[in-house]
């Protein structure tokens, strides 16, 4: 009687720690099937999913097959397979019609930063003539000198705009102030010079000691440019209003011996696809009008610079910031 009274207290509280044991095995089991269920149809939607929208290659281990994905492209293409490619940054388009004259003005020269910077400018030009052998309009400049000459002269042309962005831009930052639009405007400037880099070499690609000359000056006047804009950033607006003046002066020439027949495969030969992208022009633009395009921005570019020069360095405000937008 004893030993069955001990062995049902036993029985007795054992029995609940069997039902907890019990339990938790049975929580584990179902939850098990129920995760495994869900896992089942995920990856049965990933499937289809990925079948749907990114449909593998018939066999992966084939080279040409896994390769087939990276090589696919969203760009959009033209007719002829060719990528249609957009600028990001905003720059003029131009109607053809109105550019085909363009005035050339010149920023009378009445103090003295002004005068440094136009002597300056015409030091530069006179060196840049001899050592590119410029000649002049008139028929004596074959198309590769004429192409020499403008792709040197974007080369150069594309540093100012950068190094004077760059320089308010760290001023911004250092003086914990606005700038005021000019920034924006001279790296518009920058990158449109840059642009018409690129459009000349679609024509003609530069030469080893070509690209050794272009070097060499960028390096110099990069710095050069940059001590100055440290001093005096009125005198390096004006230096780049005077020299802008001359880009004018140089493609208003070349488009002289083009209108002249000196240039006639000029007159007939089509636009880079680059240049009828950046500045809209129709399918049958010719070289001719691509350059009238690159002499309209010269203009603006020596019209913004010269105002620059006659603002306050400090406290002015872009009067062109409303082009950014």
């Amino acid at each position: 009687m004893h030993f069955a009274a001990s062995n049902f207290v036993q029985r007795s509280a054992l029995s609940p720690l069997y039902r907890r044991q019990a339990m938790g095995l049975l929580k584990r089991q179902r939850f098990a099937s129920t995760a495994s269920t869900t896992n089942q149809q995920a990856m049965a939607a990933v499937t289809a999913g990925a079948g749907k929208f990114n449909p593998e290659p018939t066999d992966a281990t084939n080279e040409p097959a896994y390769k087939a994905h990276f090589k696919q492209t969203r760009v959009t293409t033209n007719e002829s397979g060719e990528p249609i490619w957009e600028n990001p940054i905003n720059h003029a388009v131009y109607d053809l019609n109105q550019i085909s004259t363009m005035e050339q003005t010149h920023h009378p020269i009445t103090k003295m930063h002004e005068r440094v910077a136009y002597l300056a400018v015409q030091a530069l030009r006179t060196g840049f003539d001899i050592i590119s052998g410029y000649r002049g309009p008139g028929g004596a400049m074959t198309e590769k000198d004429w192409l020499n000459r403008c792709l040197f002269l974007e080369s150069v042309a594309g540093v100012p705009g950068m190094v004077g962005g760059m320089l308010r831009h760290l001023r911004s930052l250092r003086k914990f102030k606005r700038d005021y639009g000019w920034i924006h405007t001279l790296l518009e400037e920058a990158e449109n010079e840059r642009m018409h880099l690129l459009i000349f070499m679609n024509i003609k690609q530069p030469g080893y000691l070509f690209r050794g000359l272009v070097l060499g000056a960028q390096g110099v006047f990069f710095n050069g440019f940059f001590l100055t804009y440290l001093v005096s950033p009125k005198t390096c607006h004006r230096f780049v209003g005077y020299l802008e003046e001359e880009a004018v002066k140089t493609y208003t020439c070349l488009l002289k011996d083009i209108e002249d027949g000196h240039l006639d495969a000029w007159k007939e030969k089509k636009a880079p696809l680059i240049a009828q992208t950046y500045y809209k022009l129709p399918e049958d633009a010719t070289v001719y009008d691509m350059i009238k395009c690159v002499r309209a921005d010269e203009c603006n570019h020596r019209d913004v610079n010269h105002e620059f020069a006659n603002l306050d360095q400090k406290t002015g405000v872009s009067p062109f910031v409303h082009g950014h937008h």
